[in-house]
């Protein structure tokens, strides 16, 4: 018999979803045949529950770190179609460039990827951007789990600050059909389908489908999104089950790389001025991805899995970048590029999850080893600006149709990437009050990039060790006490001047914190203290400077708090705010104490929605929300600033029937100016202005 256990990331989300006999009006319990789940999405604010934090279904109050979930019910409040809507709505979450509208990237902890890999972030538990593919579209999520710290111990190379994990959605035995339709200003629609339903007996599918076309403030922007995604479940009698989904995506938008600072100012043109060539056209990203995991039950205790995940991408398109501002603070000379990037990437995943008892101590021992083979093909084209060939723009009166310069090679390499690792973990339960958790990870890594046009090859061949060991004190029934320490690892990609490869980053990381949950379950904070160290920063070479060396370092510190839940009948709540103080601590060209790029010190968020019986139809919920950023750096060598901004927020909707709602989202309702993220002072990225969408859902 197939009984309550710990599920993995991946089969949390399906398993809690595959009754033919769930009802749908109680979703915390279903049932099939003799197999009992129980689901991590309630329709509230606060779920009880996060496997990515630990690959085990532990309840978040007895898991020794901070840990925010934004369940389906608040990703449908806010009325976000993409992830990166939702970084608000987590303390410590911000944005960083993002590479022209092409990809999310974000820092937590004040820790990033890279302007040119973005932010890594997994999917039911695998590494889900490594190479090319598109801003998240947010139709097949179910859930964002924000870990915060480092996730090195069980999921292998990452940044210090932490990582998100998306559940997705996946197939239910019982019929359902959601047709969602949207519109609104600046040329906004949106259609979406999600059909999901038993195909048999021991067969359930899901297939969700998107149509979306996003206009944008910025002139000349505009984005096209089609996605589909189908999952299938087999339940292989009582103690197996497989899963199977797909997505397959096409998004295209012009590579927009914003606006310019005039004396240290972004406000010295408007925000909608493109400085790019609206000719140029889309850069397009056409990626596809599939995984395949079987879990089987041994014993009562006892599971395990394998998964399989293969993720192919590739980015295609011309573009023309911003390259410096000159001295009178009218012309901008700028580079024209044409990118070809293929990227390629295969996981695998096993491991074995068994509950035990040495005496008076629980053990939840989790044994696990996962590996990739990653490949990454970038040819780009392109032609810097010149003295007798500028192609220059003039920012504040723009001519656009210049005849664009013939493009050279520029970069043609082929990079290779293998991975193994090991991992191991026990949660232990110490009597009725304490948890322990111990766990570590060994990685052996194989790094090697071709570079076609020097006719040169690099390589490196790393390990790492990264281990984890944290505590919880449950005080009451209220309130626990949590404290940790862990290490990271994130391999540096290239070589020296040498011909070298690169020592790899390390982050440490030490938290403490206290989590409050109410008697019910349906309201719960988290209170954190935190200070990371990075070292082995790549920096520029003191002998050339056209080379690095890993010898930088960072630190970030500081406090967060995150408290959301249902206050009484009526109310949703949701809340963050976050101290941090992020800063360089050693490097070659840049003073310590220079404060980490587009991170601000403090930043927070207010969601409060209100629900009541409809006078017209079944109910209705009004509601709003407001968002701070705090003062940031703009570059890495803190020439310039961008300004603090408050945005506010409007939402409500109408439960006309129950198959019929209308949904009514403005955002930024005062049409506020501000600038989201930057890189240099050529690259900076306002932010949307008022937005106003009105949908239609239908559900049977």
């Amino acid at each position: 018999m197939l009984r309550p256990q710990p599920l993995t990331p991946f089969a949390a989300a399906a398993m809690l979803a595959f009754s033919p006999f769930a009802d749908a009006a109680d979703p915390d319990d279903h049932v099939l045949q003799e197999v009992s789940v129980t689901t991590a999405s309630p329709a509230h604010y606060h779920p009880p529950e996060a496997s990515g934090a630990t690959r085990t279904d532990t309840p978040l109050r007895e898991v020794p770190q901070a840990v925010r979930v934004l369940p389906r019910a608040l990703i449908d409040d806010i009325g976000a179609t993409r992830l990166d809507q939702t970084f608000d709505y987590a303390s410590g979450v911000s944005r960083q460039n993002n590479f022209g509208g092409l990809w999310d990237n974000y820092a937590m902890r004040g820790f990033t990827g890279s302007e040119n890999t973005g932010s890594g972030y997994l999917v039911n538990g695998f590494a889900a951007n490594r190479g090319f593919t598109a801003p998240r579209d947010a139709a097949t999520i179910e859930r964002i789990e924000v870990l915060k710290g480092p996730t090195s111990s069980l999921y292998g190379s990452s940044e210090p600050g932490g990582s998100i994990n998306i559940v997705t959605r996946q197939a239910q035995f019982k019929p359902a059909q959601t047709y969602e339709m949207e519109t609104g200003n600046r040329d906004r629609y949106r259609v979406a389908a999600d059909v999901t339903g038993a195909l048999g007996e021991t067969v359930a599918g899901r297939l969700i489908a998107v149509a979306d076309h996003d206009g944008s403030t910025r002139d000349f922007i505009n984005s096209r999104r089609y996605l589909v995604a189908p999952s299938f479940t087999w339940i292989l009698g009582a103690d197996t089950i497989v899963q199977y989904a797909a997505e397959f995506q096409r998004f295209g938008t012009p590579l927009d790389r914003g606006v310019v600072a005039v004396n240290g100012k972004p406000g010295a043109i408007p925000r909608s001025r493109f400085l790019g060539e609206p000719g140029d056209g889309d850069v397009r990203i056409d990626s596809q991805s599939h995984h395949l995991g079987v879990e089987h039950q041994f014993s009562e205790n006892w599971m395990g899995r394998v998964s399989v995940a293969y993720r192919g991408g590739s980015l295609a398109g011309y573009s023309t970048e911003a390259s410096a501002l000159g001295a009178d603070n009218r012309t901008l000379t700028r580079q024209r590029r044409n990118r070809d990037y293929r990227s390629d990437d295969v996981s695998l995943q096993a491991d074995v999850t068994g509950k035990f008892s040495t005496g008076p101590v629980g053990h939840e021992l989790l044994l696990g080893v996962d590996a990739y083979r990653f490949g990454n093909t970038q040819a780009q084209l392109r032609r810097n600006p010149s003295a007798s060939a500028p192609y220059a723009i003039d920012i504040d009166n723009p001519v656009y149709g210049q005849t664009p310069p013939t493009l050279l090679p520029n970069t043609d390499t082929y990079e290779r990437q293998t991975n193994l690792g090991l991992y191991a973990q026990d949660q232990l339960r110490l009597g009725e009050r304490w948890r322990l958790l111990a766990g570590a990870r060994f990685d052996a890594y194989d790094q090697s990039l071709d570079n076609r046009l020097r006719g040169t090859t690099t390589s490196q061949r790393q390990t790492a060790v990264s281990p984890r060991i944290g505590v919880t004190y449950l005080a009451s029934n209220n309130v626990s006490l949590f404290a940790n320490a862990s290490r990271s690892f994130r391999p540096n990609a290239g070589s020296d001047a040498a011909g070298h490869a690169f020592a790899p980053e390390h982050g440490r990381a030490v938290e403490a914190g206290l989590k409050f949950d109410s008697d019910d379950r349906r309201i719960g904070a988290t209170l954190s203290a935190f200070e990371i160290r990075k070292r082995n920063v790549l920096t520029a070479d003191p002998a050339d400077t056209s080379y690095s060396v890993a010898a930088g370092e960072a630190r970030s510190r500081g406090l967060e708090f995150d408290a959301s839940g249902q206050l009484g009948k009526h109310w949703r709540v949701s809340g963050s705010f976050a101290l941090t103080d992020a800063e360089i601590t050693r490097d070659s060209r840049l003073a310590a104490g220079t404060p980490l790029l587009n991170i601000p010190r403090t930043s927070g968020s207010v969601l409060a929605v209100y629900e009541d019986a409809a006078p017209v139809g079944q109910r209705y919920g009004v509601g709003g929300g407001v968002r701070y950023v705090g003062k940031r750096s703009g570059d890495a060598q803190n020439g310039f600033s961008l300004p603090a901004y408050t945005l506010a927020d409007l939402l409500a909707y109408w439960q006309y029937s129950k198959n019929m709602r209308v949904t009514l989202n403005v955002n930024n309702l005062f049409d506020k100016t501000y600038y989201a993220s930057s890189y240099s002072s050529v690259w900076i990225a306002p932010g949307a202005g008022r937005t106003v969408r009105l949908g239609l859902r239908l559900s049977y």
